[in-house]
């Protein structure tokens, strides 16, 4: 994987349907402008491309798809979206925040009976983010905050897939220099708080 050489910053943050990672982009985008730097914050799927659209109606049960032909969506998907929008704004020397990158990749493809070395391989030629936390929350916690939200679960969004799927995330660190585990489970302004001081030592 090629590691970031532009002037901005990329920062991924992941972890399982539930695992208020959203939140934790939201707040890192506020202190990261609050402290000077312009910021972009992006999401994975995205709704720009047409690989991304098909995703989006495979995880909402709209249509079929084989795990591996919906990996290698993500990945067409995960192309356009580093060409067009995140290297961009890395080139001009922002911090890009992201919300699920190729790691959501590994860890879904996985629980899905898919080989971590070949969904490694389809992303290989990815640009490596220069952080990635990666929250930790039980799957049944996750499940009480999807069900708190009143909306329709996706295809991964079930106690089992979710612990099938922390599996995986919880070796990433072992795999990837740049990978961080965090304590999902505490307060919103705990969480952010360990956070903070990661990015104020090892980035800022």
């Amino acid at each position: 994987m090629e590691a970031n050489k532009h002037k901005g910053k990329f920062i991924v943050l992941e972890g399982l349907d539930g695992s208020g990672q959203s939140t934790q982009v939201g707040l890192l985008r506020e202190f990261l402008i609050a402290k000077g730097h312009k910021v972009l914050t992006t999401k994975e799927p995205t709704i720009d491309s047409k690989p991304g659209r098909k995703i989006k109606e495979a995880l909402g049960k709209k249509i079929e798809i084989d795990p591996a032909e919906l990996q290698k969506l993500f990945a067409q998907d995960r192309k356009e979206h580093l060409e067009k929008t995140i290297i961009p704004a890395l080139k001009r020397g922002e911090f890009v925040v992201s919300d699920r990158y190729f790691f959501s990749t590994f860890a879904y493809g996985v629980s899905d009976g898919l080989d971590l070395d070949w969904l490694i391989k389809i992303n290989n030629d990815f640009l490596l983010p220069d952080i990635i936390f990666i929250l930790k929350v039980r799957p049944e916690v996750c499940i009480s905050r999807i069900e708190k939200r009143g909306t329709e679960k996706t295809l991964f969004e079930r106690e089992q897939k979710l612990a099938k799927v922390w599996e995986t995330y919880a070796v990433m660190p072992s795999r990837f220099e740049n990978s961080i585990i965090v304590d999902g489970e505490k307060s919103i302004p705990e969480v952010f708080e360990d956070i903070k001081k990661i990015i104020i030592e090892k980035i800022i």
